[in-house]
């Protein structure tokens, strides 16, 4: 009787959950993060929808039901839109992407824009810094969706990258200069934004430098789809929100 390898015990199924994720194209940084962060038993399972340079940033829309579609075939049980500027990218986008998504499906979904929302409320977040490596113009489209949400941004900085690639060549000791340049004590917590940049191994750090909450997008979304998912476990090394709530 054969038997098993003993690297096949540590095979991830997804035995407890599948989340299905739609990403930008050209996001090469998300994927390894969230695998990180996935509790035993919850398996990510991936598509893509085009965003590069040079192209609409809208036009990652274009094919969003085929993505739906094709993640629900492979019988995931939550699945998630997941770009932070595109769907901040104006006031009713959330509603709009959701609305889409949930046409197409029963099961939960999760939108980056209201996982962010939903996560500053449940770490108690009304005043916040935001960090980015966005562009000017992208930021101030998030500040408005933000404080469209009751969320007071106090002060925020762009680097100004273009495009995935060039985003995630930033380091993470990068993002901590940024971000503890951008101290503010009358912040109840600090938004690194995007999921293609590497700040998910710097999240402890700069809590125990900032003593505020620090949320990212990656994240945020991964709490938010978690939770709706049933999963309540308690996730050390990035953050509070994944380990107390």
């Amino acid at each position: 009787m054969s038997q098993l390898a003993p690297a096949a015990a540590t095979i991830n199924y997804g035995t407890r959950c599948r989340l299905g994720v739609m990403f930008p194209s050209a996001n090469y940084v998300a994927e390894p993060q969230l695998t990180a962060m996935l509790p035993a038993g919850v398996s990510l399972h991936t598509t893509r929808l085009q965003l590069k340079p040079g192209v609409d940033k809208l036009r990652m829309l274009d094919r969003l039901e085929e993505a739906v579609e094709l993640l629900t075939d492979a019988q995931v049980q939550c699945l998630a839109f997941h770009c932070t500027a595109v769907s901040m990218w104006q006031l009713d986008m959330p509603e709009i992407i959701s609305g889409r998504m949930k046409a197409c499906t029963d099961i939960p979904t999760v939108v980056t824009s209201t996982a962010v929302v939903a996560a500053l409320r449940e770490v108690g977040a009304k005043k916040i810094v935001l960090v980015s490596p966005y562009v000017q113009e992208t930021n101030d489209r998030e500040i408005a969706l933000l404080e469209h949400y009751g969320v007071t941004v106090l002060s925020d900085r762009a680097l100004g990258i273009q495009g995935a690639g060039a985003m995630g060549e930033v380091t993470p000791e990068t993002w901590v200069d940024v971000v503890t340049e951008m101290r503010d004590d009358n912040a109840d917590a600090y938004f690194v934004s995007c999921t293609a940049v590497k700040s998910a191994e710097v999240i402890d750090r700069l809590e125990a430098e900032l003593g505020r909450p620090v949320l990212t997008s990656n994240q945020s979304m991964l709490w938010q789809a978690l939770r709706l998912s049933g999963i309540s476990d308690s996730v050390a090394g990035f953050g509070q929100l994944l380990r107390n709530h």
